[in-house]
């Protein structure tokens, strides 16, 4: 097959796809742009030429760019559906750190962190329900589960349930990310679940 043939065949294969198959596409595409080019150099010409088709069925689906990011990001960020069961708090809290370590770094991952560094503060207000969604949400539910599983199992002191035990592994993962360059390799993780978390949560001596 020429160069003009494959080329052909490739706008034709692109042409026939529809519906869910092309949405899927231009959602995939949005994210690899946002991982490569960030956000302030992701165009919809540029999402449309990187999942084959034309400007105007991305533009029929999503109005605007933040529209389709907001989709993306909704679609593809992985999902903390359940916790971690493996029979201390400690062992539950590895599991959970890695899991959002992997997150962090997916590709999806790439192009949230994209969106929120490279966002001005009107523009990031169209994603914050997004992330509250996504991610804040589902994190501090899991959380929330295991510490009340370990105060069940006397492993955590009975206060340690609230909001502010909730943040310190979010923030702490999120600051030395962005401000350290911190990519959570399996020892840094347990470093900071045994020299912050188990502290933090073991119940005060008699």
């Amino acid at each position: 097959m020429t160069t003009s043939q494959w080329g052909v065949a490739t706008a034709q294969t692109a042409s026939r796809r529809r519906g869910a198959v092309l949405e899927r596409a231009i959602l995939d595409a949005a994210l690899e742009q946002l991982g490569t080019v960030g956000w302030n150099g992701l165009t919809m010409e540029g999402v449309a030429a990187a999942a084959q088709t034309g400007k105007a069925a991305v533009y029929r689906r999503w109005p605007s760019k933040e529209d389709l990011v907001a989709d993306a990001l909704r679609s593809g960020l992985p999902r903390f559906d359940t916790a971690p069961d493996l029979g201390s708090v400690r062992e539950d809290l590895l599991a959970l750190c890695r899991r959002a370590r992997d997150a962090m770094f997916s590709r999806p991952g790439l192009a949230l962190r994209s969106v929120i560094h490279e966002c001005d503060t009107v523009q990031a207000e169209r994603f914050h329900a997004v992330i509250a969604e996504v991610v804040i949400e589902p994190t501090v539910r899991l959380l929330c589960e295991v510490i009340n599983r370990g105060i069940g199992r006397n492993e955590v002191r009975s206060d340690a349930a609230n909001g502010y035990v909730f943040d310190a592994l979010p923030a702490m993962m999120m600051y030395r990310s962005k401000v350290c360059g911190c990519e959570w390799p399996d020892q840094e993780i347990e470093k900071m679940i045994d020299q912050l978390m188990v502290p933090l949560l073991r119940p005060a001596g008699p």
